[in-house]
């Protein structure tokens, strides 16, 4: 017979394994750096084991979990903000990488340049949009997040998400020479 506390170690475990790459992909576009994605996902995983047993299930585990990893990325951010590495990281990941998350179905090598090209312009604009801009942005395309799911893992409105969204898109456009 499994006490309680293994029941809840196993669901906890469950969690894990559900969300686990969500999370760390979101991270991962957050900071365009592999191995600080990683660690905030495990102090992401460490933060909510803590405090497992007071989630009430308001939300959905991935919002909380969402949440969490937001806060951790907005945290890091503010502790590092002077240091020099963070102006190093947008290249931290290779471009050539980062063209492989986006599928294509192009295949001739001009096409595949142009594509990896598009790819480092929304990338180099992402990085110039503000924080809560970027965040509702990558919860949107990257984790493919509904506007109400973004609402709630951020603490916005529905209506400042769209806000945020909508100066997004035009600031990603813009850079990108996209303006239709």
């Amino acid at each position: 017979m499994a006490t309680a506390e293994e029941i809840a170690a196993e669901q906890f475990s469950a969690v894990v394994q559900s969300h686990r790459q969500q999370i760390f992909r979101f991270l991962l576009a957050s900071t365009r750096d592999p191995d600080l994605a990683e660690t905030l996902t495990q102090e992401c995983f460490l933060r909510a084991h803590k405090n497992w047993k007071s989630f009430r299930g308001d939300s959905s585990t991935l919002t909380w979990l969402m949440r969490i990893a937001i806060n951790l990325e907005k945290d890091h951010w503010r502790n590092r903000r002077f240091q020099f590495w963070r102006r190093a990281q947008t290249n931290a990941v290779d471009l050539e990488d980062a063209s492989e998350w986006l599928p294509s179905g192009e295949r001739s090598a001009e096409q595949q340049l142009l594509a990896r090209e598009q790819v480092a312009q929304v990338w180099q604009a992402v990085a110039t949009l503000s924080g809560r801009q970027r965040t509702v942005f990558l919860l949107r395309f990257v984790e493919e997040q509904e506007l109400s799911e973004i609402a709630q893992a951020t603490g916005l409105s529905e209506g400042t998400v769209k806000a945020h969204l909508s100066r997004a898109l035009g600031k990603v456009r813009a850079a990108v020479g996209g303006k239709r």
